[in-house]
């Protein structure tokens, strides 16, 4: 129900108005009245009516004025002017002000009404496209994510030129103007969640706020999917991008202490000042990001950190100088199941680092390393029911003068095929689950409710991490492919039967026709009517 504020200094007049309608039997709450529009704004800003009838001449306040500061504070609310001044001048005012009707008295109460009746079709027109408009967003928000992991993918990856990267922030409603840049990638963990695809409720909250939280002219961000969340840092100056980055951080930190079971770990990138340096940048987070699995958490690390160790040499070597804590297979298992192929060399980089000065010139300790690794990786394959002759046993009588680095090399080729096997195991199962997933789609496409929520728990997994399974086994969003599964079903319906539009909607899930007649026009380019008529 719609409401009505009157504001007459007329007391006859406005008795007249208030009492010889009958407000509510014509669907309308007349919630209140004023004399004058110094007394009416106050009580207008509480009440927020829908629509206003004020007269033009008042003391205190005249109606002009007053249509003018309900215009600034609550745009959306319509206003009649009512006036015995036949004046053009007033309704030129109005006009520019943005009245809906200007109108002169004395007037009756019927054309009064219809006056009304008409703003009030034209009010529920308004809501009504502005409450599809609304759920389009959000429906469609899952392809926004997609998009923009699509353009983070870009920019460190530096396979698209600046004008390209413009147009696709562009897009996306993103401004990436600025003279530097930095990243930062964070991972923020629950503790009473042990499984990859699980999110805490804490995880959402904190996400939710950090965004809240931050400058959007100045820090943008970025969903990882099961990476965590990565940011890029904008300034004009590097003096700046260094307040902007310490300002971050500090916020950050001071949030995520607010949760006591939850962990995080930050990697910070370095300052550049080109877009394509990006990638830099990106290179030196990830560096610094690939220690969290090999230090304590709830830290935010830079590269420029971890940058300085050096390699003695072997007549240098005392195993006493070996960091014991470092050496711990479960940070090797833990990268086994959660790191990604493209971390594979800054991960082996740190591990050894971390072990001391010089540990890997010691023959008898390249051997314990290599032979360590073989059986971390042969235990995690044969979990995974993998047959132990998919990876090479190391070559342990080697003592050439390249064996530091042949040992590298064999703890990199030798991680990366267990991650390349684990990430093949996990398509075969992911294939599975999608088909699971599609099937459920295909079962229940005719109700409303179907959600990425719904499926997600139908499947057992967080929304994000079935957004980003779906993407990649379909090509496609969860949202895009339901809608084009429920718009194929619709033009089955347009083409076959002779249901409305409205009883065709609902059985593709859509109870809101407007809703319906919307999304058909915006994917097939017309209308429902044009389709069966073509």
């Amino acid at each position: 129900m719609l409401k009505v504020f009157l504001v007459e200094d007329e007391f006859v007049v406005r008795e007249g108005i208030k009492k010889n309608i009958d407000w509510a039997g014509h669907g309308y709450d007349f919630c209140g009245e004023a004399q004058d529009g110094e007394l009416a704004f106050p009580m207008i800003q509480k009440l927020k009516p829908d629509i206003v009838i004020t007269d033009i001449k008042m003391p205190f306040m005249d109606g002009l004025e007053l249509s003018r500061m309900i215009k600034k504070d609550m745009p959306s609310t319509e206003i009649i002017i009512l006036s015995g001044f036949q004046d053009f001048e007033y309704a030129k005012e109005g006009i520019k002000i943005g009245v809906a009707q200007y109108l002169t008295k004395p007037i009756k109460g019927d054309d009064l009404l219809k006056e009304v009746d008409l703003i009030a079709k034209k009010i529920e027109e308004k809501q009504v496209e502005e409450s599809v408009l609304l759920k389009y967003q959000e429906e469609m928000e899952e392809n926004n994510l997609r998009d923009k992991k699509a353009l983070f993918d870009n920019l460190v990856s530096g396979g698209h030129g600046m004008q390209k990267l413009m147009e696709e922030a562009e897009e996306l409603e993103m401004d990436l103007t600025a003279m530097w840049y930095s990243i930062i990638l964070l991972k923020v963990r629950s503790m009473h969640h042990n499984q990859q695809d699980e999110y805490s409720s804490s995880q959402i909250q904190i996400a939710e706020r950090l965004s809240e939280i931050i400058d959007s002219s100045k820090v943008l961000i970025f969903d990882r999917d099961l990476e965590g969340e990565a940011f890029i840092l904008k300034a004009d100056s590097e003096e700046e991008l260094t307040l902007i980055k310490n300002s971050f951080i500090g916020n950050a930190e001071k949030l995520l202490k607010e949760y006591e079971y939850v962990t995080y770990f930050g990697g910070i990138g370095s300052n550049v000042n080109r877009l394509s340096q990006l990638p830099e940048s990106f290179e030196k987070a990830s560096r610094a990001y690939a220690h969290r699995y090999l230090v304590s958490e709830n830290i935010f690390l830079s590269y420029e950190d971890i940058a300085n160790d050096k390699i003695i040499r072997d007549d240098d070597f005392d195993i006493t100088n070996v960091n014991v804590s470092q050496f711990d297979k479960r940070k090797i298992l833990e990268f086994l199941r959660s790191g990604s192929p493209e971390e594979v060399p800054f991960f082996v980089d740190e591990f050894i680092k971390g072990l001391g000065n010089g540990a890997l010139n010691s023959l008898m300790f390249r051997q314990y390393i290599a032979m360590d690794v073989y059986f971390s990786v042969l235990g995690f394959l044969q979990a995974l029911e993998y047959e132990k002759d998919l990876v090479s046993a190391p070559d342990i009588r080697s003592d050439d003068q390249d064996a530091v680095s042949g040992i590298k090399k064999y703890i990199e080729e030798t991680v990366k095929k267990a991650l390349e096997l684990r990430d093949t195991k996990a398509t075969s199962t992911h294939a599975e689950l999608i088909n699971d997933a599609i099937k459920y789609i295909e079962d229940n496409y005719a109700d409303d409710e179907l959600s990425l929520n719904s499926l997600a728990s139908y499947v057992n997994l967080s929304p994000n991490h079935l957004s980003m399974i779906f993407s990649q086994q379909t090509g496609q969003s969860f949202i895009k492919y339901l809608t084009d599964y429920r718009m194929n079903k619709a033009k089955e319906f347009l083409k076959c039967t002779g249901k409305r539009s409205s009883e065709i909607g609902l059985e593709v899930g859509y109870k809101d026709p407007h809703y319906f007649s919307y999304i058909f026009k915006k994917t097939q380019g017309m209308t429902p009517t044009q389709f069966r008529d073509s």
